[in-house]
C-alpha cells in the first residue's frame, strides 16, 4: 500500500516532571509545547495522570488556550478523568492503563478482558465529538477488541521493541509483530498509532511502516533537549521520520 503521510506527535509529560521536582513555574510545558510546534511537531499529547505527578489541570487548560496545536490528553478510564475530557473537550483522548507504582505506563491496555468496563468510557468520548484511540500491545485480539469497542484509533506500544533494539536482543522479531498488527489494525478499519520509548536509534523502522499514521514521543526528546535544545531535538526526529518515509510529513502532503 501507499505510504501515507506521518504526523509527529510531540508529548511534553516530563518538561511537567522537572518543573514539578522543585514547584514553581518553570521549565514551563506550554512553552516546550508551541517550541514543538516551531519544530515540526504536528501535535502535543499530555498525559494528566489520577497522581499528577507531572502534567496538571492547569497545564490541559493552558494548552488547549494557547497553542495552535491539536491536543491529544492520554488518561486513565475513570470517572474523574471522563468528566475532564468530556469538560475540555481536546481533540483526542488516548485511554491508557495506570497504576500508582509504575515510573511511565508499562504496556498496553487490556481491551479485550476490560471490554465491559471500556465501552462507556468511549462511547462518550465518541459522542462528545473526541477521536478516541486505546494504547494496546500489537496483538490482533486487542486490535480486534478496540474495534468492537467502536474507537476509531490505536496506538500500538513500541515499549518492548525499543528495549530489544536497543539492547540487540532481537527487536526484529518485535517489529515485525508490529508490523503485522499495524497491518490488521489498517484492514479493521481503524487508524494506527505507535509510540513508547521511540529515539533517534529505534524511530526509523517504526516510521517506514505505511500504515501507521502518527507517531507519539516524548521522553527521549524532553532528554535530548537538555544538550540540544527542544526544537533542534524535534527537528531532528522529524527529520529521521522523513527520511524513513519520504514525503511523508503532514507538511509535504499539503
Amino acid at each position: 500500500m501507499a505510504a501515507r503521510p506521518l504526523r509527529l506527535g510531540v508529548n511534553i509529560d516530563h518538561v511537567a516532571t522537572v518543573r514539578n521536582a522543585r514547584g514553581g513555574r518553570h521549565p514551563d510545558p506550554v512553552r516546550a509545547a508551541i517550541k514543538a510546534e516551531r519544530a515540526g511537531a504536528d501535535g502535543i499529547t499530555a498525559h494528566l495522570r489520577e497522581d499528577r505527578r507531572h502534567i496538571t489541570d492547569r497545564d490541559i487548560e493552558r494548552l488547549l488556550a494557547e497553542i495552535g496545536l491539536p491536543l491529544n490528553l492520554e488518561m486513565a478510564a475513570t470517572d474523574e478523568m471522563l468528566g475532564i475530557a468530556l469538560r475540555h473537550r481536546p481533540h483526542a483522548a488516548c485511554i491508557v492503563p495506570e497504576r500508582r507504582e509504575e515510573r511511565t505506563t508499562e504496556g498496553g491496555l487490556d481491551a479485550a478482558g476490560a471490554r465491559r468496563h471500556l465501552e462507556p468510557f468511549v462511547g462518550r468520548l465518541v459522542d462528545a465529538g473526541i477521536r478516541v484511540s486505546l494504547f494496546v500491545e500489537p496483538d490482533a485480539v486487542q486490535l480486534e477488541a478496540a474495534k468492537a469497542l467502536g474507537a476509531p484509533v490505536v496506538e500500538l506500544h513500541t515499549g518492548r521493541y525499543c528495549e530489544m533494539a536497543e539492547e540487540a536482543t532481537g527487536g526484529e522479531g518485535e517489529l515485525a509483530r508490529l508490523a503485522q498488527a499495524a497491518r490488521h489494525g489498517a484492514a479493521l478499519g481503524l487508524e494506527v498509532h505507535a509510540g513508547h520509548g521511540l529515539g533517534y536509534a529505534t524511530v526509523k523502522p517504526v516510521a517506514a511502516l505505511p500504515e501507521i499514521a502518527e507517531l507519539n514521543i516524548g521522553h527521549f526528546l524532553v532528554g535530548e533537549a537538555i544538550f540540544v535544545g527542544l526544537e533542534a531535538s524535534v527537528r531532528r526526529m522529524r527529520a529521521l521520520m522523513d527520511e524513513a518515509r519520504p514525503l511523508g510529513s503532514a507538511e509535504a502532503a499539503k
